[in-house]
């Protein structure tokens, strides 16, 4: 019984969302750990703003190349080459063939662009962070040259990635981010001690390692065999090449952004990059589990609906996401705006972690928490687009984003420091976001307007009573408990939060909020197709 149930959860679509949902959740937990070994371990202070600065050319490379490639244009390729595979076996080896020409094309790449990467790293890095000291340059540049490697671990094991979706091979690739933040605690834990800084490092090129070699197994059971074939006529190939285009120019964009946020924050007091990354990473916890996440299970239905001239089926699919993921996030941002400083405390704050730099993350992170709502629905908006085949307006808002996002960053620097560039962020993600719903609505027509203004405005009414209980719950709670212990910031932050999601999910009961009703139906949905699936598979509703 128990094989046939493990079948199921990893072989299928609902088990395969059960398996990414619960190891996002596990990666994104030692994420947290990660960050408090780094933070307790440095502080926010030079050593931390070199290493964050270190990943932006691997990154950028990274996502530039191979990202681009598979994110959008890989698995609807291979699947193709699949399905004629299945009907006709003599195919089977084009499948194999255009995985390995891919592979192969997108390692020459990457190790001739680290290559020129690793020789000009010291030329390189002054322009990435022009505010440090020669000193800083000189680390930051050796740390970039160390963790150049990743993005070759990385490039394989993205493509394995995506032929273990395409054959719903789930859990290898689902616990590859796991396996990645581990090598990093691996790293800070026993490589630090005695390599200092750049075990820091060793402990990202490890991780990467990792993150590839756990899928390997699953990958050769699936079929696949390295060739060294490098074939650019290649009809696959040439797909992949056409397709991931606009895709590329929005992950530009988006490294663009990020990399402005470097180069300012590089010339702020040090100590500034590390605030912005810890605050940063904090606020992408809930982005990533319900703006990102609902944004993906909306694509293909949005793709559909498309497919199908069905603009109801469009409206309603948005509709019902645009609400849900402002279910979640408007009450999320109020708890981070007033739950900020324990949060961090609670998080961060241990060893060499000092209590102005909870200040200056508690306050980064504040201005982070007005935009988060924007944030979260820029992945669903998007997508829409996507959908309706047009990548060019996402790309060409976030342009515009950018823009507004460098002024007001060079205008807010100076006065407010490191809380200026995540303000400066927050007010370039509103622009985003209102520019694409109006877009969109220009595009699309009516989104049904009605009642997601009637229910965004329920949902803020209730978030703001709710934050009315949680300020009185800290204030009480602060009278009889020791604020200056670990344990009681502990308990006044979970009391508090705690106290804030009772009153909030007994509000949105009385006052009828729809979101509830489409929660519990999904859950009782969810049950059925575990408990129900017909031939080894749970039954696949698109409308879920």
């Amino acid at each position: 019984m128990w094989s046939k149930i493990w079948r199921k959860i990893t072989t299928t679509v609902t088990g395969g969302a059960i398996i990414i949902a619960g190891a996002s959740v596990i990666s994104r937990i030692l994420g947290l750990i990660r960050d408090r070994l780094l933070a307790s371990h440095f502080g926010a202070g030079d050593v931390l703003d070199t290493y964050y600065a270190a990943f932006k050319i691997p990154d950028f490379i990274f996502n530039i190349l191979v990202l681009g490639a598979l994110s959008s244009a890989f698995i609807p390729v291979f699947v193709q080459f699949l399905e004629k595979s299945r009907t006709d076996p003599t195919k089977k080896e084009e499948v194999w063939r255009f995985s390995n020409s891919l592979l192969n094309i997108l390692l020459i790449g990457l190790v001739v662009l680290g290559m020129v990467m690793f020789i000009f790293a010291k030329q390189v890095v002054p322009f990435i962070a022009p505010g440090f000291d020669p000193a800083k340059q000189a680390v930051t540049a050796s740390l970039t040259r160390i963790m150049l490697v990743t993005i070759i671990f990385f490039g394989i094991s993205n493509v394995a990635t995506g032929i273990l979706n395409s054959f719903r091979r789930y859990f290898s690739f689902a616990f590859a981010p796991v396996m990645y933040n581990l090598g990093i605690i691996f790293g800070i834990l026993f490589l630090v001690p005695t390599s200092g800084v750049k075990g820091l490092a060793y402990g990202v090129v490890i991780g990467a390692f990792c993150h590839l070699i756990i899928q390997i197994p699953a990958l050769l059971r699936s079929g696949f065999r390295y060739k060294f074939i490098v074939d650019l006529k290649n009809q696959g190939v040439r797909q992949v090449s056409k397709l991931m285009i606009p895709r590329t120019l929005g992950l530009a964009v988006a490294q663009v952004d990020q990399l402005i946020s470097i180069i300012i924050g590089s010339t702020l007091a040090a100590g500034s990059v590390a605030v912005f990354n810890f605050a940063n990473n904090l606020q992408s916890f809930p982005i990533n589990v319900f703006g990102v996440s609902l944004a993906i299970a909306s694509f293909p239905i949005f793709s559909e609906a498309y497919a199908q001239n069905n603009r109801e089926k469009f409206m309603v699919q948005f509709s019902v996401s645009f609400r849900r993921i402002l279910f979640f996030i408007i009450p999320i941002s109020v708890l981070i705006l007033l739950l900020r400083a324990q949060i961090v405390r609670v998080i961060l704050g241990a060893g060499s972690f000092s209590w102005k730099d909870t200040y200056l993350t508690a306050q980064t992170l504040g201005f982070f928490s007005l935009s988060l709502f924007a944030q979260s629905l820029i992945p669903l908006l998007a997508r829409s687009f996507y959908a309706l085949h047009d990548t060019k307006t996402p790309v060409k808002v976030a342009v515009i984003s950018v823009i507004v996002n460098t002024a007001f960053a060079l205008v807010l620097a100076g006065p407010l420091g490191v809380m200026g560039l995540a303000l400066a962020f927050s007010v370039s993600s509103l622009t985003n976001m209102f520019m694409l719903i109006w877009l969109l609505r220009r595009r699309v027509g009516y989104l049904d307007d009605e009642k997601i203004i009637r229910s965004t405005l329920k949902l803020i009414g209730i978030s703001a009573l709710m934050g009315g209980f949680v300020w009185i719950t800290r204030y009480v709670m602060s009278l009889g408990i020791n604020m200056r212990t670990f344990i009681g910031i502990f308990i006044q932050g979970v009391g508090s939060g705690a106290v804030g999601i009772i009153v909030y999910l007994i509000l949105a009961v009385i006052f009828k909020c729809d979101e509830i009703k489409i929660i519990t139906d999904r859950l009782i949905r969810l049950k059925y197709q575990f408990l129900n699936g017909k031939n080894g598979k749970f039954t696949h509703h698109t409308n879920l």
